[in-house]
């Protein structure tokens, strides 16, 4: 029986496309109000998961609930609340902002549409602009509208798939605290993004590679997991530096940041080890930090690759 706390309950799904296997036995739970993150790798499964979650694609094996609903026998009236806001922008540009909420009201056959339609265009500041055409709209404002619409029959779950990929970071930065101000009030939200700002936004987050989850929780909790170490490296010659710590022990991520550089490992010692060897040739200093997010993420992609990706 589902936990009340949990709006998505699912264990062991999996999705086969001909002979590539998408999604691996994948179970996950995620709470009423809850801002959860998918990342990982093109290709990794993300998109085929959240759709499985939400009963939108049956998977080959597999059970669980979405809104109390069983997510194969029960897949109509989890559609019907959820809102789905696709990565390309799918509404008409030929017509305007009041008359692509207007048609999609129409398409959900709601009654109150055209109520429904002021109570989107307030509730997203469009109201002044609702007779100018969508194709006229800059990226920021195209996004808004999509939100707008697939929040018309006001459900209780979002599926947001790399909404703000080619926004600009002002307009993702408001969209971000439109989805915070949702997500207080109940609804739950499932999103896919390759962002790390916005993965920090979450409240919990997966990451996939490979159709398989290889990790899930808090940001502190994915990133205290992976029990990476870190230096920031400073000195002269950075470039050459760069080059010279590929392959040294301990040294898995060498990255530029600026004017240093982020040398992220598992291995402690060792890479305490090469930090001592180099400090004392004098040629760099090396200041131990926390890895972070992205630290994470490359690292869990790399080892997905050295498993097979």
């Amino acid at each position: 029986m589902q936990s009340a706390q949990w709006v998505i309950d699912v264990r062991g799904l999996n999705k086969q496309f001909g002979a590539k296997q998408v999604v691996r036995d994948l179970s996950l739970q995620v709470r009423q109000g809850e801002i959860y993150g998918f990342l990982g790798p093109n290709g990794s499964g993300k998109t085929t998961s959240i759709r499985m979650l939400c009963g939108l694609l049956t998977p080959d094996s597999g059970s669980g609930t979405c809104l109390g609903h069983d997510i194969i026998r029960e897949t109509p009236a989890i559609k019907r609340e959820v809102g789905y806001m696709t990565q390309r922008f799918s509404l008409w540009e030929d017509l305007t902002i009041r008359e692509n909420l207007d048609f999609v009201a129409r398409m959900y056959g709601m009654r109150d549409r055209h109520e429904a339609v002021g109570r989107a265009l307030d509730g997203l500041h469009l109201m002044a602009r609702k007779n100018e055409l969508a194709g006229s709209l800059s990226g920021g404002w195209k996004q808004r509208l999509s939100l707008a619409a697939c929040m018309l029959h006001q459900p209780r779950l979002l599926l947001l798939d790399e909404p703000t990929a080619g926004v600009d970071p002002k307009a993702r930065r408001d969209f971000w605290d439109q989805i915070h101000q949702l997500a207080a009030s109940g609804i739950t939200v499932l999103v896919s993004t390759h962002y790390m700002d916005e993965a920090e936004r979450c409240h919990r987050l997966a990451y996939l590679a490979n159709g398989r989850l290889l990790a899930t929780g808090t940001m502190q909790e994915v990133i205290a997991a992976q029990q990476l170490v870190g230096y920031a490296v400073s000195g002269a010659g950075l470039q050459a530096l760069a080059t010279m710590l590929r392959g040294e022990p301990g040294a898995e991520q060498v990255t530029a940041f600026g004017n240093t550089l982020h040398v992220i490992g598992h291995d402690r010692a060792a890479l305490a080890q090469t930090a001592q060897r180099l400090m004392a040739q004098g040629t760099s200093r090396w200041e131990a930090i926390e890895p972070g997010l992205e630290d994470v993420f490359i690292s869990l992609m790399q080892g997905s690759e050295g498993n097979g990706a």
